[in-house]
């Protein structure tokens, strides 16, 4: 049986009340700071929220950091624990305009995460459609579990970009994972990086950053 996760706690860089609000998830293994300072790169006057995941990573063996979920293998998450990260991860967004002490219009909410987080982040948008503004996925993939279904038409903003050397999350799960988005009409943009390796290089951050100033209002 998964443990019970903790409560998500987060670093918050208050940004303008007119910009977007960026929360990034990291991937496994890592922790809140790891993408903080990706934030106001996406967006320079963003109120930047990077959030902790729920488990210790080092029971699955994944370091010192913490995990959204334990992987099995592919692009299957190990269900319970998948269900109770995206249990946590609604609690969190659910809370969020406490946090930061005013309403958040969901157009102006930018949902990504990097590996797990991204898998995360994408799940989440596909399960509450309307929820958030706009998706970023860096070297994620859909997951196969029975809460994540791709509803046909999505109209949230979506940009997926991968590496084509991953070593961690193969380019070819991607693809997948764009390949069924696009059959679903999604509004899906994507990007590959050939040679890039598990990582965000500075050009998928500076080709992320132009799509959230082109996409997301102010």
């Amino acid at each position: 049986m998964t443990e019970s996760p903790a409560p998500l706690t987060a670093l918050v860089a208050q940004g303008k009340a007119d910009a977007p609000v960026i929360v990034l998830l990291h991937g496994r293994g890592s922790d809140e700071r790891d993408l903080f300072r990706l934030g106001r790169e996406l967006h320079p006057s963003a109120t930047v929220v990077s959030v902790r995941a729920p488990f210790p990573a080092a029971a699955w063996g994944y370091g010192p950091g913490w995990a959204w979920y334990r992987f099995i293998g592919g692009t299957s998450p190990e269900p319970e624990s998948f269900e109770l990260g995206q249990a946590a991860l609604t609690g969190f967004l659910d809370g969020l305009p406490v946090l930061l002490g005013r309403a958040i219009p969901a157009p102006s909410l930018i949902l990504g995460g990097f590996s797990q987080g991204g898998t995360s982040a994408l799940a989440f948008a596909l399960g509450h459609p309307g929820r958030v503004g706009a998706v970023l996925v860096f070297s994620g993939f859909l997951a196969s579990h029975p809460s994540v279904v791709v509803p046909q038409g999505l109209a949230t903003p979506i940009w997926w970009g991968h590496g084509t050397a991953d070593g961690a999350i193969p380019y070819a799960n991607g693809e997948a994972g764009w390949q069924a988005l696009h059959a679903a009409g999604a509004a899906l943009t994507t990007a590959s990086y050939p040679g890039m390796g598990h990582t965000i290089s500075a050009e998928e951050l500076a080709d992320a950053a132009t799509w959230v100033q082109r996409t997301v209002p102010s």
